[in-house]
């Protein structure tokens, strides 16, 4: 018998013909989408399942894709947000030296938490950040956030790898219990990194199954880092071993913070390809735009980001070239979020600014790079990122019975425009109901939130950061 089934809804499936269908449904039955089409055609009992929701008043889409986040942003947001360097300073003193595998646990539950209730059912997710500190000196780490996952039913590709030369870096483990007490000091090594992120790959490396995948992570090398003989040297050797590594598991290849100059030079190092996913992408030469044309790397564009403000993605330029561009939030620090609506609108005002035409991008081109356009640059659009026979079942709903959405008459334009996080009442991942009438289904809320808040107020203390979350006159403008 179908599991699961949808009726009387407007369903925007992002297929090649991006079909609009009024009054339809969906069937859904091993996870697996097996039939949408207009009520007519499934007849009187065409829709009977286990499960039966009514789509009236409800719009349809594929499960939305953040293709941009960081792990322990969520637990830190609004921290040092107004203190330039300091924000980097301050979070790497607490991923690397001030937090438990408790608060990355607890990071990924409020952050697949926010998702859900934002309807994104898959994002990539770096295993740290801020001047790319990464959580890879032990595996425990990965493995919590990763548990999180599991326990969620969302899909996250975590990217894992080595941070920033030089090495070796000084990281802390923190014992669980006993407030936090030291356990030891840990001196980190590139290869160190890079065998725990193997660890990983080949324990947890099932996208599409428990919806864990992994992606390897390197710094971003600019020719500031290689001006010196010696540390090019063990830059171009780590970059060989990350992109042979790479290439040994078959998995994507990630990058955070790409400008000027970056693409072309990790052309010339062999990482780009169509593994390939490159952040923030500010500035791009035309030697750069060549670059990840012709090796058929994809581009995340975070016009939310702090980078956005500094320089400008081509985002209509790449899309013109046939380059795969997906729209990422750059996670919830420090005063962003994962309203994947909120991005999409904020894309087409930002490049329409830049060009002064409004018609530079359509609501549909928004809502591609946050769906199939999305699943495209992950590689995986043959299996998600929009509503077909045969594809996974990641599907949400959309409550337009609302003030902002009524009249509600042209779906593409109004959802894009209109719609927020707080409009998703309904999520559907791999075919399983997660959230209904705005009610998580498969995790427990309040105790994500206790938590969430019992790991943030330790680990800002243990970094005795306190100071940086108060609120300074530059709130008001002073």
């Amino acid at each position: 018998m179908t599991d699961l089934s949808i009726s009387n809804a407007t369903v925007i499936t992002m297929d090649a013909g991006r079909r609009v269908l009024h009054d339809a449904g969906v069937r859904i039955a091993n996870g697996v989408i097996e039939a949408v089409a207009p009520m007519a055609d499934f007849g009187v009992d065409g829709l009977n399942a286990a499960t039966m929701l009514d789509g009236r008043n409800r719009v349809v889409l594929p499960g939305l894709i953040d293709a941009h986040n960081h792990a322990g942003h969520n637990l830190v947001r609004t921290l040092a947000m107004h203190a330039g360097q300091a924000w980097n300073d301050v979070l790497e003193e607490i991923y690397a030296r001030g937090s438990t595998v408790g608060f990355w646990q607890a990071d990924a539950r409020l952050s697949l938490l926010e998702r859900l209730k934002a309807g994104v059912t898959t994002a990539v997710s770096l295993l740290g950040g801020a001047t790319d500190v990464m959580r890879t000196d032990e595996a425990a780490y990965g493995d919590a956030h990763l548990d999180a996952v599991e326990e969620s039913g969302l899909r996250t590709i975590v990217a894992v790898g080595p941070g920033r030369a030089p090495f070796p870096k000084a990281f802390r483990r923190l014992a669980t219990g006993n407030g936090g007490t030291v356990d030891h000091d840990l001196v980190v090594s590139f290869a160190g990194q890079m065998a725990v992120a193997e660890d990983l790959m080949r324990r947890r490396h099932d996208p599409l199954g428990r919806g864990t995948g992994i992606a390897l992570f390197l710094p971003v090398y600019r020719a500031a880092d290689l001006a010196d003989a010696s540390g090019a040297a063990e830059i171009k050797a780590m970059v060989a071993r990350a992109a042979a590594v790479r290439a040994e598991h078959q998995v994507m290849f990630v990058q955070d913070g790409h400008k000027t100059g970056d693409p072309e030079r990790m052309r010339d190092y062999g990482l780009l390809g169509p593994h390939a996913l490159l952040s923030h992408a500010i500035d791009l030469s035309e030697a750069d735009i060549t670059a990840v044309r012709d090796s058929g790397s994809a581009i995340v564009h975070n016009p939310n980001a702090i980078a956005a403000i500094h320089g400008r993605c081509p985002v209509p330029e790449l899309l013109a070239m046939g380059v795969r561009v997906a729209i990422g939030s750059d996670a919830a620090a420090p005063d962003r979020g994962v309203d994947m609506f909120r991005h999409m609108t904020q894309c087409l005002h930002y490049h329409r600014r830049h060009f002064r035409d409004p018609d530079i991008l359509s609501a549909g081109q928004a809502l591609a790079m946050t769906t199939i356009g999305a699943a495209a640059a992950l590689g995986l659009d043959q299996h998600i990122g929009s509503i077909e026979t045969g594809k996974v079942a990641d599907i949400i709903l959309l409550d337009v019975a609302r003030p902002h959405l009524t009249p509600f008459v042209m779906p593409v334009a109004q959802t894009v425009h209109f719609a927020n996080a707080a409009d998703v009442d309904t999520v559907i991942a791999g075919g399983r109901l997660l959230m209904h009438g705005r009610q998580p289904l498969a995790v427990v809320e309040s105790a994500i939130l206790a938590a969430a808040e019992t790991e943030a107020a330790a680990a800002v203390g243990r970094a005795g950061a306190g100071r940086w979350l108060e609120e300074t006159p530059a709130v008001w403008g002073g």
